[in-house]
């Protein structure tokens, strides 16, 4: 029941506007099970990855298409948009390496989590509801990829959601709902390719034996990654982002109301 929970918590938080690293922090803390451990994160990483690399396998197929053509010296439509990826991940990348520590140690406490989940939801909301909406993914330039990979320099703060301050940029650049998580998603893929790179080096390391539990959570976290995204871009053809603002909203009240209460 743990582990199938946590797989389901980080296949359904991870692309949605809501911050998947703060439920997985609260998780324990509201249960009181004990850490997962290495090879658990290592298969919901798996899991989620292969979900959005699925869905999104035209835009997968455009870019390795487009980065053999970029190979020979031909910039095309998929050769632009790895282009634009590369540009977008980079300043989140550089800021995780130089403020690991600072982010792992000061800031995983539930009062952060609370706080950074209800103002961001504002931040989410104000961008969603007042932008100009313009743009399709195919308007983006380097300039835009790079604002938006140095809004995800943000997510490093435990409740921010990666995938909602990259959609909130995208949307106050002007882009359009379903674009702004599109390329979320996209910016996502080699995000949680380092990460789980990172994560199943530790895991050489401990020399942790690989256990048949891994495969059962990597397939849960694989389905609620899926079924997550596919529901969130089937509504946002017709809606905004509003559902996701007030669940923030109440979640980051429980969270302090509870953060709060238990410090005093």
């Amino acid at each position: 029941m743990h582990i199938i929970v946590l797989a389901v918590v980080q296949g359904v938080t991870e692309f949605l506007p809501v911050s998947s690293s703060g439920h997985l922090i609260l998780v324990p803390m509201v249960t009181g099970w004990p850490d997962q451990g290495l090879l658990i994160d290592v298969a919901v990483h798996i899991g989620t990855l292969g979900a959005v690399m699925v869905y999104l396998w035209r835009d997968m197929a455009a870019m390795a298409v487009g980065g053999v053509r970029l190979a020979t010296g031909r910039l095309e439509g998929g050769g632009r948009l790895l282009l634009y990826l590369a540009a977008g991940t980079r300043p989140g990348a550089l800021a995780g390496l130089l403020l690991k520590d600072l982010v792992g140690s000061n800031l995983r406490s539930a009062m952060v989590i609370g706080w950074a989940t209800l103002g961001f939801g504002v931040v989410l909301y104000a961008a969603d509801r007042w932008a100009v909406t313009v743009r399709r993914l195919e308007h983006m330039r380097i300039g835009g990829a790079v604002l938006i990979g140095l809004a995800q320099v943000l997510a490093l703060i435990p409740g921010t959601s990666r995938s909602g301050v990259t959609i909130t940029a995208a949307r106050v650049l002007g882009y359009q709902r379903r674009d702004a998580a599109r390329f979320s998603m996209l910016l996502s893929i080699p995000t949680i390719l380092a990460a789980g790179t990172l994560l199943t080096l530790d895991l050489v390391e401990a020399r942790t034996a690989v256990r048949a539990e891994a495969a059962i959570v990597a397939g849960f976290a694989f389905a609620a990654a899926l079924i997550a995204i596919a529901v969130m871009m089937k509504w946002l053809e017709k809606a905004s982002f509003t559902p996701f603002v007030v669940y923030r909203l109440i979640l980051g009240a429980l969270i302090l109301a509870w953060a709060y209460g238990a410090a005093g």
